[in-house]
């Protein structure tokens, strides 16, 4: 495959030059930013800014790739590379990854640098496509160069380039085509072309994982480093009075005693010392108002906000008018909690402040954020502050905030030492950044059986932006806490969307899927009722209102064959649906269960049917999709973070309850790519909990639309062991 341009060597720029000289000694590099411009990664200080990943082929034949992307058990570390090695025509055997270089600072800030919202695979592929296809056409133009023949003669293939008889592997092109102007224009593969993408492939850090031997943030070992843990004031909003630091001192290994307006940390040769240190304190705190704060006033601020002012975000067609004329309607309200993430990983970040500079070593998700919020609120260049991104253990929105790195920097710069500062259980549930509590409520126009004539919703959800980025809000109004639920996919002539945003005086966070986890649940559980109200099959009503959608009609049609929808179920089984579409991608699940009595039931299967446009990893697909099964199944069974005397109740995962393995069903996941590239991290979330109750209305007659369910008196049961 060649590009219709043939790259010249005949007018090299003086930079292009310098930089085919500088690559003598390390081979082909072509680097590329995130906004899809590609260049030589000689050229750093162009006006583009730095560059956040470039690929590199060394003399012996080894493609490292580097990538700005954390890799929080995702699998961006193997899906992102696959794209450059199938546009390179690469040797899968040879490819390596590392992270982006920390120590190149730059104006990549905010979302651009961050790994979330399902973005690393939509945002990378045309880039990282380009990359690739640029440095297979300059190893094929340096091969034809050096044999005296047309580059349309040369083939590249399995980590070489061929031309009859002849033969040459990157690792003997990669120095002469580095000396080359990159291509202009190149053509790309045909997706029936692939070779590599859309194959199962194997995790390429499976194995130093499985070893040990890849490090995590709570890894990192610095020489002279020091170990520190962390107390924030119990309460919200509240701050540190006083404390005398002695009877921590007395405990071994405790190396000193540092406070801020509202926490104190304790230092000491490791975590253990630190901690015994800290739990030997007896603070005064000064809890402020935020004391007053519980459960109980949250639900009632929502209730008042859900009934009071509000918000026009969609308005089609005239529901007040189509209301006149409608035969029946249906009315329901859904309420979901505050949760939190609940990394398996420790939040921790280890600081070196040194010689007027800032190094930070964390498992963060949004590196280039957090070097710009650094520098901003430590008073210093954003050229001197490094952050260096380890794997995550563990994101879903919680390690995209600086909180959790703030107390090294701080403990670092009092003591002159690198000081580790790993976070209790404890102290993450009481001071992480919370999913918001949620309420909606929806009344539906009907005309007789599948005839939705209008939808008529209302939303009162605490804006996560307000606290986090403050410019997306504007009148009151934050776009992202409606997600799911702004623009729905459905063919319903009169639509109406209001929303209302109360204050709860709680810290709000990303989490997996974001508003999706609770507008999904809300939408779909309400056409579910919609559904039984109509006596309309909850398939063939969605078919209804999603006709002349071919893409989504074909999931649907895939869905209610992989499930056995059409069938009868086994006796004592019931079924449930629901559909969603989020981050670009759109997914269908049907869940199986079986009842003991009432209250006690056991999930048989669930049933997933995603398109995502396209398979880069069928392996990474299918995992991801499971893993947001399960998050999303203990979510709707057991997730909550209550409040009362302004703080959280549930402090660790005795009262924080975890699916057990025993509980996880048989998860069938089928993927279909008749779109666009979408994302994949966080869509296997959102259509659990309203499939979820579906079956168990189903299976009881009893509607349950208020989340955790635990709170209902239910029970899930493990599936009987069998070797």
């Amino acid at each position: 495959m060649s590009s219709p341009k043939t790259p010249s060597i005949a007018n090299l720029s003086r930079r292009r030059f310098l930089q085919g000289a500088a690559a003598t000694t390390g081979g082909l590099v072509l680097g590329f930013y995130l906004p899809g411009r590609k260049t030589a990664y000689a050229d750093t200080q162009s006006e583009t800014g730095r560059l956040n990943g470039y690929v590199q082929i060394d003399p012996q034949g080894g493609v490292t790739v580097t990538l700005v992307h954390a890799e929080m058990g995702q699998g961006v570390h193997t899906s992102l590379p696959m794209i450059v090695a199938e546009e390179l025509e690469a040797d899968w055997q040879t490819i390596k990854v590392i992270k982006a270089p920390g120590e190149k600072p730059g104006p990549i800030a905010g979302a651009a640098s961050g790994t979330g919202g399902s973005r690393s695979i939509r945002g990378q592929f045309d880039v990282l496509s380009q990359v690739g296809a640029s440095a297979r056409e300059m190893l094929c133009q340096a091969a034809a160069n050096s044999w005296g023949i047309p580059l349309v003669d040369c083939i590249a293939r399995n980590g070489t380039v061929q031309a009859g008889d002849k033969i040459a592997p990157y690792g003997d092109l990669a120095v002469a085509a580095a000396l080359l102007a990159v291509p202009e224009n190149v053509v790309l593969k045909a997706r029936e072309d692939w070779t590599l993408m859309g194959q199962p492939t194997k995790r390429l850090d499976a194995r130093i994982k499985v070893t040990g031997e890849a490090v995590f943030g709570v890894d990192v070992v610095l020489d002279d480093m020091l170990v520190g843990t962390v107390q924030q004031c119990p309460v919200w909003g509240g701050t540190l009075t006083s404390v005398d630091p002695a009877p921590a001192m007395a405990v071994s290994g405790v190396e000193t005693v540092l406070t801020t307006d509202t926490s104190i940390i304790v230092i000491g040769s490791g975590y253990w010392p630190a901690k015994k240190g800290l739990e030997a304190l007896s603070p005064d705190w000064d809890f402020g108002e935020g004391v007053a704060n519980n459960s109980q006033i949250v639900s009632q601020k929502l209730d008042e906000v859900l009934n009071g002012k509000s918000v026009l975000v969609t308005d089609e067609g005239n529901v007040a008018q189509a209301n006149k004329f409608v035969s029946n309607s249906l009315e329901a309200t859904y309420e979901v909690p505050f949760l939190h993430q609940a990394t398996m990983e420790p939040m921790n970040a280890t600081a070196w402040v040194h010689d007027g500079k800032i190094e930070v070593w964390a498992p963060v998700q949004s590196a280039g954020r957090e070097r710009f919020t650094i520098a901003e609120e430590f008073g210093v260049s954003e050229d001197d502050v490094t952050v260096h991104v380890t794997f995550l253990g563990g994101g879903f929105g919680r390690r995209s905030s600086i909180d959790f790195i703030r107390p090294a920097i701080i403990a670092s710069k009092q003591t002159d030492r690198p000081v580790k500062v790993i976070w209790s259980r404890e102290e993450d549930m009481a001071h992480g950044l919370m999913r918001p509590v949620a309420k909606g409520r929806f009344k539906a126009g009907l005309n007789g059986p599948g005839q939705l004539v209008s939808w008529d919703s209302r939303l009162a959800v605490p804006s996560i932006s307000q606290q986090l980025a403050p410019e997306r809000v504007s009148n009151g109004f934050d776009p992202v806490s409606v997600y799911g639920a702004d623009d729905l996919p459905y063919n319903i002539p009169h639509k109406r969307l209001r929303y209302a945003m109360p204050d709860m005086g709680v810290p709000l966070g990303f989490w997996r899927s974001v508003p999706h986890s609770y507008t999904a649940f809300f939408v779909e559980s309400f056409l579910d009722e919609v559904a039984h109200k109509t006596k309309t099959d909850p398939f063939v009503l969605r078919e209804q209102l999603l006709a002349g959608k071919g893409r989504q009609l074909l999931l649907l049609e895939r869905l209610k064959h992989e499930s056995d929808w059409t069938q009868k179920a086994e006796k004592g089984h019931f079924r449930g649906m629901a559909f969603h579409e989020c981050f670009g991608s759109m997914i269908g699940q049907v869940l199986e269960l079986s009842l003991q009595d009432d209250t006690a039931f056991r999930i048989e299967r669930v049933t997933a049917v995603v398109d995502c446009g396209a398979a880069i990893n069928p392996l990474t697909i299918e995992a991801q999709i499971e893993g947001g099964i399960i998050y999303a199944l203990t979510a709707a069974m057991f997730g909550r973070i209550d409040v009362a005397e302004g703080r959280a109740v549930q402090q660790n995962f005795d009262t924080y309850e975890m699916v057990k393995m025993g509980q996880v069903p048989p998860v069938d996941v089928h993927i279909l790519e008749n779109g666009p590239i979408g994302g994949i991290g966080e869509p296997g979330v959102p259509p659990l909990a309203p499939a979820l109750t579906s079956a168990l209305y189903a299976a009881t007659g009893i509607r349950h639309r208020k989340l955790p369910l635990i709170d209902a008196g239910l029970t899930l049961l493990g599936r009987p062991y069998s070797h």
